[in-house]
C-alpha cells in the first residue's frame, strides 16, 4: 500500500525540480527500517498525514509538510550527480517536538542541497509522535541506530564512504542527532539482523537550532541521556539569539563537547528566530549551508575517494 509519506516524497520532488535547480536524481524508494513491527509498536496510531492548516504560517513564503502519525520508519536515499559524489553521506533528521516532522522544509530540502555540495543526503523518517509511557526520544533513537547500521550495510552498492556517515538534525531532529552521536556503544532495540552488528556512531554531526540538550532550571546542565565523551563525533552547532529555544542550549553543550575535547564549531547569530531549515531570506542566519559546507571541507569529509561498487 502506497503511504502518504510515498505519495508526498513524490509530488515534493516534481515541486523541487519545478522551483530549485536539480541537484540530484530521483530519489530510491524509501526503505523500511524494520521487516516487521518497529519495537514497542502494540497500538495504531492512525494513518500518517500532513496537518498544515492554510492558517498555518509560511517559511520563506512557502507552506510546509508537517507530517504526523508515523509508525512505519524509513530511509529514503538522495544520490548526488555521478560526477559530484564523494561518497560522503549524512541521515537527516527533520524536527517538529517528537509530536510532527517537518519532512520537507527540514528533510528533502537538505538532502538536495546536500546533493548539490557531492553529499548523499539520507532522510530518516522516524516515529513520532512520543509513544505514551516511553521517553520520548526512544523510539526515534531506535530509528536512527537502525538506519547508521542500514547505511553502513548497504555503503557499497550506494557508493558511500562507511567512515564518512554523518548525521545532521533540526530542533528535536537536533536533539536526537545529539543522541545518536553519544550513545552508540549498545542498541536500544534487540539484535534483529547484520545490520544491527555495524557500527551505528556518527562520523561527524550538526546540530542545528537543537532542542532539549539542556536543563536551563539547573542551570544549563546537559541532558542526562546525552553521555558527551572524547569519542563523540566532530560536531557543528547553529543557533540565534532570539530563538524560542534557549541559546544557552547550544552554548553549554558546545562548553561541555569542548571540554571533552571534542571538536566542535559554534555559530550564535542574534536574529532568526526558529524553524527556517535552509530556506535563504534576507536573515544572515539563512547562510548557515555555507559554514556548513566550509566546516566539511576543513575536516576533509568532501574530498573525492573513488568508491567502486560491487566488490
Amino acid at each position: 500500500m502506497t503511504s502518504f509519506f510515498d505519495r508526498v516524497l513524490f509530488m515534493g520532488t516534481i515541486a523541487l525540480l519545478c522551483s530549485t535547480p536539480v541537484y540530484s536524481a530521483d530519489p530510491q524508494t524509501p526503505l523500511r527500517l524494520w521487516a516487521e513491527k518497529a519495537p514497542g509498536e502494540t497500538e495504531s496510531i492512525g494513518a500518517e498525514t500532513d496537518i498544515t492548516k492554510p492558517s498555518d504560517g509560511l517559511i520563506a513564503g512557502r507552506r510546509l509538510i508537517r507530517l504526523a502519525n508515523v509508525s512505519d520508519p524509513t530511509i529514503t536515499v538522495f544520490q548526488p550527480p555521478k560526477d559530484k559524489a564523494t561518497g560522503a553521506s549524512v541521515l537527516v533528521c527533520p524536527g517538529g517536538a517528537y509530536h510532527i516532522l517537518a519532512l520537507d522544509l527540514e528533510g528533502t530540502e537538505v538532502c538536495q542541497w546536500l546533493n548539490s555540495i557531492g553529499v548523499t543526503g539520507i532522510l530518516l523518517k522516524y516515529r513520532v509522535p512520543a509513544r505514551k509511557g516511553q521517553d520520548r526520544h526512544l523510539a526515534p533513537l531506535q530509528d536512527a541506530q537502525r538506519a547508521m547500521g542500514l547505511i553502513r550495510q548497504n555503503a557499497n552498492e550506494w557508493g558511500l564512504d562507511p567512515n564518512r556517515v554523518g548525521i545532521l538534525g533540526f530542533s528535536a531532529g537536533g536533539h536526537l542527532s545529539a543522541i545518536t552521536s553519544t550513545s552508540y556503544a549498545k542498541r536500544t532495540y534487540e539484535h534483529r539482523d547484520a545490520a544491527d552488528s555495524l557500527s551505528c556512531r556518527p562520523d561527524f554531526s550538526f546540530l542545528i537550532y537543537p532542542a532539549y540538550l539542556t536543563l536551563k532550571d539547573q542551570g544549563y546542565k546537559i541532558s542526562p541521556e546525552l553521555a558527551i565523551s572524547t569519542n563523540t563525533p566532530p560536531t557543528f552547532i547553529l543557533q540565534t539569539q532570539d530563538d524560542g529555544v534557549d541559546v544557552g542550549n547550544a552554548i553549554y553543550y558546545a562548553r561541555a563537547l569542548q571540554l571533552a575535547k571534542v571538536p566542535t564549531e559554534l555559530h550564535i547569530y542574534p536574529t532568526g528566530g526558529h524553524g527556517y531549515g535552509l530556506r535563504s531570506t534576507d536573515q544572515n542566519v539563512t547562510q548557515w549551508p555555507n559554514r556548513a559546507e566550509e566546516w566539511m571541507r576543513e575536516l576533509k569529509l568532501l574530498s573525492p575517494r573513488i568508491i567502486t561498487k560491487g566488490i
